[in-house]
């Protein structure tokens, strides 16, 4: 059976489309597959647990049949969802891995990860992602009322597109080193990862030994889906109905 991978799906009421393309991705492929691993950034914005959004509840009820019919689910942190916890665990079925997370597909050690950590050539993204994943700023975060949450977030996400404008797109991309960085720590030969929204497979070599660096695509105007059976891995396009 297939394992199956995704990542930056940004799921948002005011892109109904990209919802149910995803939607029905879980009633069809997925339901047929072993795994599904989400690599972050499955919710254009999470606020909290207490997310009330009639369209986030439908992909949590989804994740859940999902995961109620043998499909195991899982899913990493990203930078627009870094707040998903125990409850969206608890409503979606889904296991929440550390990011990055090595897993092992028939023996081999592949390593896991949203991919935002990779982009160090950002420096005011990567001074922001230090703030907001540190525990002591999301308690303080998560204890304002989930209006005021919003609020802020809204203005996070608008401060995010003017960065992104007016950035040199390479800047926003993976750093080289800090990619061969990663493969040396984690002692692994093949990496899968999103956020940067470049789908691609790249054959590159650390330290005279050849890697592979899959990059998984962004849902904003077509799915993207890497399936994994038998050794086989194969990164695909999803174009809307």
């Amino acid at each position: 059976m297939a394992r199956l991978f995704v990542s930056d799906v940004h799921l948002d009421p005011a892109a109904p489309q990209a919802t149910e393309q995803f939607l029905g991705f879980l009633r069809g492929e997925a339901a047929a597959a072993e795994a599904l691993y989400i690599l972050g950034d499955l919710f254009e914005a999470w606020v909290g647990d207490d997310d009330e959004e009639p369209d986030n509840e439908r992909v949590c009820r989804a994740l859940r049949e999902l995961n109620a019919g043998g499909v195991a689910c899982f899913a990493l942190h990203g930078n627009r969802d870094f707040l998903l916890g125990p409850g969206f665990c608890e409503r979606s079925g889904c296991r929440l891995l550390a990011d990055p997370v090595i897993t092992e597909l028939d023996g081999e050690r592949v390593l896991l990860a949203h991919g935002d950590a990779l982009c160090t050539d950002d420096h005011p993204y990567q001074e922001l992602r230090s703030i907001v994943r540190d525990p002591a700023w999301q308690r303080r975060f998560l204890s304002l009322p989930r209006s005021h949450r919003e609020l802020l977030a809204d203005e996070i996400r608008a401060g995010s597109r003017r960065h992104t404008a007016r950035t040199v797109p390479t800047i926003m991309d993976v750093n080289p080193q800090a990619v061969s960085a990663a493969f040396r720590a984690a002692r692994v030969r093949r990496m899968v990862h999103g956020h940067t929204h470049r789908p691609g497979v790249h054959e590159l070599e650390v330290d005279g030994e050849p890697v592979q660096r899959i990059v998984l695509g962004a849902w904003y105007e077509q799915g993207s889906v890497l399936r994994y059976e038998r050794g086989r891995y194969e990164l695909r396009a999803l174009p809307r109905s």
